[in-house]
């Protein structure tokens, strides 16, 4: 692996999943149980793929993820099947993951197709990630410089492993590594031929970012639960982006999600905000901190971006998102996203890449009643007036996008126009399931309201 600091090879008859052993070719708490992407009942495809596994990592002074015996960040998994069809796929992991999170929901997937496959940390992991470079934005910043690092790295891995270059090569992710697909495809897109972008972070100077729906979310969501989520609490918070009709997964996100997003991004861009104020678990901020009259206290509750000084928004700005993509991209952003609002995210991010006069590299396909996680179907099965399911997982769809993406980019086949997929009409028409069955490619889909 060239500039590799250190790597393990491992022949394997499996590379699957199904075959992986945990704690030596992948790590399941990463991708399984109470935290997994994937919708309980998610079914792999049930081919064996034989092939060479290499774990390993490029040099780095960073020390956040504990996956391989290199003892520092900048680590990667490169899968390379015995049966290769040419082709490459490349991903980093959503949130602050490590290169195995992918495993189940990308991996499995291409493996199965003959796609090499391979992975980064993104040079630095976990709820301290923020810790990682000299100034603030560095962290995110290098993401961008570990995926192309890795793609130009596996490229030449493959032609070592068989003889030729990949002939193409795809970018994808989920989340914060859907941001990095978006920001790929507008800075390097030499290297990649397409990119699917499931619900990928959306950074601007001026905002929409994190900090523009997350803070007001963290104000308003105690005061409009108390108040049966009606009142004006609640108009701000669709004020900010949040969609009606979600309300139902705001509680969890609430407790679990948007409190410690907005303070380890926080701290990553704007530090100077709370000064050392360090909680026992190492994370900055006070969790769930409202505004008590204290004005030593700076609550993240009472963030206000647009206040901030410029230096905070210069932070931002070295990793914002433009629109000016190279490539064609296929974007997939459920419409009941709790974590990155729909409004406030992908269909800004349509309308900049219509701007940058790149919209016909682009399609735009939003998932009826799809969440930012998929494992949330099971926890919302039904609605009990109604009986219809509460959710629609996304990852069927990413499937069916990206299968789309390489019809268009080899065959010229051009995808369905950018539009609103129902959940219910793109079920699968025999038995009604959406855990594995979506469909992007039957215009009959988008012909109605939305459900």
């Amino acid at each position: 692996m060239p500039g590799a600091d250190r790597q393990q090879e491992h022949c394997l008859p499996d590379l699957t999943t199904k075959g992986l052993v945990d704690g030596v070719h992948t790590n399941r708490s990463d991708w399984e149980g109470a935290i997994a992407l994937h919708a309980a009942g998610t079914a792999t495809r049930p081919e064996t793929v034989p092939g060479i596994q290499v774990n390993g990592c490029f040099p780095d002074d960073s020390r956040t993820n504990p996956n391989t015996p290199c003892n520092h960040d900048s680590q990667f998994v490169m899968r390379l099947p015995d049966d290769w069809n040419g082709k490459l796929v490349i991903a980093g992991p959503p949130g602050n993951r490590t290169q195995y999170a992918n495993d189940f929901v990308i991996s499995d997937y291409v493996l199965s197709k003959g796609y090499a496959f391979a992975s980064t940390d993104k040079g630095n992991t976990g709820t301290e990630f923020y810790k990682d470079g000299d100034r603030p934005g560095d962290a995110v910043a290098e993401w961008h410089r570990r995926v192309a690092q890795l793609t130009r790295a596996t490229k030449d891995v493959a032609n070592q492993r068989y003889g030729k270059s990949p002939r193409r090569t795809y970018i994808t992710g989920i989340s914060n590594a859907g941001y990095l697909t978006r920001y790929a495809l507008e800075n390097t897109p030499d290297l990649y031929d397409g990119g699917v972008d499931w619900e990928g972070t959306l950074f601007r100077r001026n905002g929409p970012n994190l900090f523009t729906f997350l803070p007001p979310a963290l104000r308003n969501y105690p005061e409009c639960q108390a108040q049966g989520f009606s009142g004006d609490a609640c108009r701000r918070m669709y004020a900010a982006g949040f969609e009606p009709g979600s309300e139902f997964l705001w509680p969890e996100h609430y407790t679990v999600y948007w409190d410690l997003t907005q303070r380890i991004y926080r701290e990553e861009f704007d530090p100077g905000y709370d000064g050392d104020t360090v909680e026992e678990d190492g994370t900055p901020g006070t969790p769930f901190c409202q505004e008590d009259g204290d004005p030593k206290t700076r609550c993240d509750a009472e963030y206000r971006y647009r206040e901030r000084p410029e230096r905070v928004k210069e932070a931002v700005e070295r990793v914002s998102l433009t629109g000016n993509i190279g490539k064609p991209l296929l974007t997939l952003h459920g419409n009941f996203d709790a974590l990155l609002p729909i409004d406030a995210d992908s269909n800004v991010y349509r309308r900049l890449i219509e701007k940058a006069g790149k919209g016909g590299l682009h399609r735009y396909y939003k998932i009826g009643k799809g969440n930012h996680v998929d494992r949330f179907y099971n926890q919302f099965p039904e609605d009990g007036a109604t009986g219809k399911k509460e959710l629609r997982p996304i990852l069927p769809c990413h499937r069916a996008a990206f299968e789309e993406l390489v019809e268009w980019v080899e065959k010229g086949n051009r995808p369905p126009q950018s539009t609103y997929v129902q959940k219910l009409q793109s079920a699968n028409p025999v038995n009604g399931d959406v855990i594995n069955y979506c469909s992007i490619n039957d215009e009959a889909i988008y012909s109605g309201p939305t459900d």
